[in-house]
C-alpha cells in the first residue's frame, strides 16, 4: 500500500512538448476521449506514468485548500485486499466483468471529514460555522473535491494511454477501510482501477446506451431555462 503525498516543492507539471507538436493530447482531445474500462491487461504500469496520474489527484480543488485527501494503492498481488472484502471468490465465476479483476492497480480515494471541520474553525473560516462539525456542511465537501480528484486522476490517465474505471465500494466500505488499516473516520469516495486495456476492453456498457446529457438542454443562462419572465420587484 503506498500513501501518495504530493511534494509543495516541485514546479506545476508541464508537457514535454507544450507547444503542441507531438506532445501530449489536448484537454479537449483527452476529455472527448475518455472512457471507461472494464477489462485489463495485468501486465504492471510504469512507475513513473502510475506517479504522474496519482500525482494529478492532488491538483484538483479542496475547500479552504484542506489536506484531507489520501490515497491507498494497491498493485500487483495487493489487489486481493480490495477484492477479497467486496468481491469473495465464490461470488467471482458469475462476475459480469472478470476482466476487471486483473486490473494491476487498484486506488481507493480516502477523504478525512474531519479534517474539513478542523479547517473551518480556524480564524479565517470560523465565521461560515462549518468548524461545528461535520453536520453542519449542507454539502459534505470532502466527497465534492473527492470526486474532482476522481476526474483529475480518470484525465490523466487517458492522456497517459491508460484505462481506468471508476466505481464505488457501496456497503463494503467499512470492510475496506478495516482491511486497509485507514484510520478511523476517514471515509472511501470511491475506488479507481487502473491499467493497459485489453483489446474490447472500453466497450460501452449497457447504461451508455442512455447517452449523455445534451448541454443545449442542461446549461441554463441567466436563469432556469424554459420559465418565464423574472418577476420585477
Amino acid at each position: 500500500m503506498t500513501r501518495v503525498v504530493p511534494d509543495p516543492a516541485s514546479p506545476d507539471p508541464v508537457g514535454p512538448d507544450p507547444g503542441g507538436t507531438g506532445g501530449p493530447a489536448a484537454f479537449s482531445e483527452v476529455l472527448a476521449s475518455r472512457r471507461m474500462c472494464r477489462d485489463f491487461r495485468p501486465e504492471p504500469v510504469a512507475d513513473d506514468v502510475l506517479d504522474r496520474v496519482l500525482a494529478a489527484a492532488f491538483r484538483a480543488p479542496a475547500a479552504g485548500n484542506t489536506d484531507a485527501l489520501d490515497l491507498v494503492v494497491l498493485t500487483g498481488a495487493d489487489t486481493a485486499r480490495h477484492w477479497d472484502v467486496t468481491l469473495p471468490a465464490d461470488r467471482r465465476p458469475g462476475f459480469r466483468w472478470p476482466g476487471l479483476l486483473t486490473a494491476p492497480v487498484l486506488v481507493e480515494v480516502i477523504v478525512d471529514p474531519a479534517a474539513y471541520v478542523e479547517r473551518y474553525s480556524l480564524p479565517d473560516k470560523a465565521q461560515s460555522g462549518l468548524g461545528d462539525g461535520a453536520e453542519a456542511w449542507p454539502v459534505p465537501f470532502w466527497f465534492v473535491d473527492g470526486g474532482a480528484a476522481v476526474m483529475a486522476v480518470l484525465l490523466a490517465a487517458e492522456s497517459e494511454g491508460l484505462g481506468a474505471l471508476l466505481f464505488g465500494v457501496f456497503g463494503h466500505e467499512e470492510a475496506v477501510l478495516r482491511a486497509l488499516g485507514v484510520p478511523a473516520g476517514r471515509r472511501v469516495v470511491a475506488t479507481v482501477a487502473l491499467g493497459h486495456s485489453a483489446t474490447g476492453g472500453r466497450r460501452p456498457s449497457l447504461s451508455a446506451r442512455r447517452g449523455r446529457a445534451d448541454p443545449g438542454r442542461r446549461i441554463h443562462r441567466g436563469r432556469w431555462a424554459g420559465q418565464g419572465p423574472v418577476p420585477s420587484g
